[in-house]
């Protein structure tokens, strides 16, 4: 069977995750990072793409973006994952491929599921426990989303900027949500989607995605495949 297409609708966010291959580690140091970071930055300077939080761990990104058009983050994508496995093979000696297949995607609206995602994106660490607070971590947007430091690649999602009418509220709202962790049932429902790659929408975008003859639905149990467990 051929895989499914990527369900991508414009102005709609999308979570984005992509492992190394084998699950290999993906960053060794901390330039690593820093060019990875760089790259995604430039292509979200030059893309109509919006990025809203990040989240680089060892061995896997996530990602959570709102694309103007439908084919700008697979572009994006490309070439970032491109740009970045060329400079990690140059950097260690090495050839052959870096990511685990193509990233994995779900369309993600209304606040229950954004700001869940942002949250599952930025509590990575501390469910890793590499940290023991979202803000402790240095390669996320965690630290930016509540307010205390800058980050110009970033830019606020509707639903977070509904938080507050003022961003200082608005980050203080949001490191509160932060503060309480994981909701349990959104936090499986984001894996679920992501490893599945059906939507979490609402019933206006889901009758738009049925004429198209997307899949909306999880998949059914059968041979089991390795879990997104982060």
């Amino acid at each position: 069977m051929g895989r499914h297409a990527r369900l991508v609708m414009p102005e709609v966010a999308l979570h984005i995750y992509q492992r190394g291959n084998n699950r290999q580690d993906c960053f060794r140091r901390r330039n690593d990072y820093l060019v990875y970071l760089a790259i995604l930055r430039d292509l979200c300077g030059t893309r109509p793409c919006a990025l809203h939080a990040y989240c680089l761990m060892t061995n896997h990104v996530h990602l959570l973006m709102t694309p103007q058009d439908a084919g700008v983050c697979a572009r994006l994508m490309r070439d970032l994952s491109g740009c970045y496995a060329s400079y990690f093979n140059r950097s260690y000696g090495r050839t052959g491929t870096l990511w685990e297949g193509r990233f994995g995607s779900c369309l993600v609206e209304s606040a229950l599921y954004v700001l869940g995602c942002y949250r599952y994106i930025e509590l990575n660490p501390v469910r890793a426990r590499m940290v023991p607070d979202a803000v402790a971590y240095d390669w996320s947007s965690a630290r930016a989303n509540v307010g205390l430091e800058n980050s110009a690649e970033l830019t606020p999602h509707p639903e977070y900027i509904a938080l507050a009418e003022v961003q200082s509220a608005r980050q203080r709202a949001y490191r509160t949500l932060l503060d309480l962790g994981d909701d349990p049932l959104v936090l499986t429902s984001l894996r679920e989607a992501a490893s599945g790659g059906y939507p979490l929408v609402g019933e206006p975008l889901k009758a738009q995605l049925t004429t198209r003859g997307a899949r909306l639905e999880r998949r059914r149990p059968g041979p089991r495949k390795a879990k997104l467990s982060e």
